[in-house]
């Protein structure tokens, strides 16, 4: 009889089945649009080249999903063969988990949400995105 293997992987906390308070996402679009637009625009986002060879960010900008708000940024495709003129990348999702926290992750290169934070308010969130290397475009 073969042995049994015991396998353990970690796997993020579930987000709350509460229902998220209107007011709280108000809170946090504000909060977020304020970091947007004083922050991370005029950080990352430049005049585009005469000539461009890479993809330049034209803006950035906050949408809701469902329990989620992600932070995304619009890239426009450079050189002159190109299919698309654009494409959208999140970078960074902030997932209700009840009790006005959130969980917050980044956006790995391979297209995985990697969650960093359980459990902070919206103000740690803001914060976290614009100070945590993790969260740079």
């Amino acid at each position: 009889m073969p042995k049994e293997i015991n396998r353990w992987a970690m796997s993020p906390r579930k987000t709350s089945p509460s229902s998220l308070p209107e007011s709280l996402k108000m809170e946090v679009t504000t909060k977020a649009n304020e970091l947007i637009e004083t922050v991370l625009k005029p950080k990352y986002i430049q005049p585009p080249p005469e000539n461009p060879q890479f993809n330049s960010i034209v803006d950035i900008y906050g949408k809701w999903y469902q329990k989620a708000f992600y932070f995304c940024a619009q890239y426009r495709v450079a050189g002159p063969h190109t299919i698309e003129s654009g494409f959208e990348a999140k970078f960074a999702r902030m997932q209700y988990a009840g009790n006005q926290r959130f969980h917050l992750s980044f956006m790995r290169y391979t297209g995985q949400w990697i969650q960093l934070y359980l459990d902070l308010t919206v103000d740690e969130c803001i914060e976290t995105v614009r100070d945590d290397p993790y969260f740079s475009l």
